[in-house]
């Protein structure tokens, strides 16, 4: 690994002395070239790399220290850093060294090839890290983990999983309505949903109304595309798929009213809805619809409109290699298992099969917020809706 070059002459004449074998004397140049300037971090950083070749272990980590004084983030430093301390055979530190080092690293192709060898390296090493980290605190609670309620074993899993470096936090990011206080939870306990048993019973009279749907000459006019921007809005993740037949809906209830089209020929499917604690925001929610993703079709991440409601899907009709992620969670869709998930964090699905796959979708108030509160929301949201002129703002 060798740094770029800081004062040109010095710089210049030290590599190509190492190049030729002549580390010492690179050594020489570079010791006398940071007693004249010593606030050049190159220079530091190629005489840490001279002494390190000369196993001159201690030195090195000295002139290291010295660079980073004068760039506490240096990428090179940090790097350099945690190789001599893995030299002392002290893995955890290195390993520890090496992910500091990660967080300010460049992308791969702009570094040189010694380079992106001692960061693949730095990547293996801190990978190893985590896994053996990880295994350590769950052995640490292993007994009382298996003890815990399920949702308590899941929060505490994710905590030792956040804590080891090998998982991502996702927080809520509504693009438009956020109400605090609320928790960022990826997918919801069933516990918290008595009659998700209800909806799942549902699911053979819910494929037939599908399936009637799908076998009606009227169907084709029911479906229309998911996303539907109009010209001139920026699309930045959407563009693929805006009016797009690949990712259709065929819509129930809209902007907090039936279809009435639609409606009326899901009577089975409407009665599951119902049962559910729906939003019921004028204009904008409960929604619920029928979600059909054609083959070779991938939503892309985004974030829902507003936490103050959950999202629930009923799978219909699954073929295989679908699939979906809310945060650090994948999971499979299986038909007539429902899931609650908070469509605010971070979110995409995707179709690798050749067969279309649908589901059932619609909105629900988030179990945290009191009776209260909801119709204080009801009352805010109608408030801003009358102030911008009742435009139309998608659903809550």
């Amino acid at each position: 690994m060798s740094a770029a070059t800081g004062s040109p002459s010095v710089n210049t004449a030290a590599v190509a002395a190492m190049r030729a074998g002549r580390t010492a004397e690179a050594r020489w140049l570079l010791e006398e070239a940071v007693a004249r300037d010593p606030n050049d971090i190159m220079l530091w950083l190629n005489l840490a790399g001279a002494r390190r070749a000369l196993g001159e272990n201690g030195a090195a980590f000295a002139a290291v220290e010295a660079a980073l004084r004068i760039d506490a983030r240096s990428f090179h430093a940090l790097l350099m850093k945690a190789s001599l301390i893995e030299r002392t055979g002290d893995l955890v530190q290195a390993a520890i060294g090496y992910g500091l080092a990660l967080t300010q690293a460049p992308p791969r192709d702009r570094l040189d090839a010694a380079t992106q060898r001692a960061h693949d390296h730095a990547i293996e090493v801190y990978g190893d890290y985590t896994k053996r980290l990880r295994v350590h605190l769950a052995d640490a609670v292993s007994g009382e983990k298996a003890a815990a309620k399920s949702e308590e074993s899941r929060r505490i899993g994710a905590f030792i999983d956040h804590f080891a470096g090998s998982r991502r936090i996702f927080q809520q990011r509504p693009s438009t309505f956020y109400y605090p206080g609320l928790p960022s939870i990826e997918f919801y306990p069933r516990d918290l949903f008595p009659w998700l048993d209800q909806l799942e019973a549902a699911t053979p009279a819910i494929q037939a109304e599908l399936a009637e749907i799908f076998s009606s000459a009227e169907s084709p006019s029911g479906f229309s595309p998911y996303v539907a921007y109009a010209d001139g809005l920026p699309l930045d993740q959407w563009a693929e798929l805006n009016h797009s037949p690949r990712w259709t809906a065929f819509h129930l209830l809209k902007d907090g009213v039936p279809v009435a089209e639609n409606w009326v020929r899901v009577p089975a499917t409407g009665a599951a809805i119902r049962r559910a604690p729906t939003p019921d925001v004028q204009g904008r929610s409960p929604a619920a619809m029928f979600s059909v993703l054609q083959p070779k079709t991938r939503i892309p991440p985004h974030n829902g409109v507003s936490n103050t409601r959950l999202v629930v899907h009923l799978p219909l009709v699954i073929p295989p290699g679908c699939g979906f992620r809310v945060g650090n969670e994948t999971r499979k869709w299986r038909i007539g298992e429902a899931w609650v998930f908070d469509d605010t964090i971070e979110h995409e699905a995707w179709n690798e099969s050749g067969d279309a796959r649908t589901i059932l979708i619609f909105d629900i108030w988030s179990p945290f917020l009191s009776p209260n509160e909801r119709e204080l929301i009801q009352r805010v949201t109608r408030a801003a809706d009358a102030f911008n002129g009742n435009l139309p703002g998608g659903d809550l």
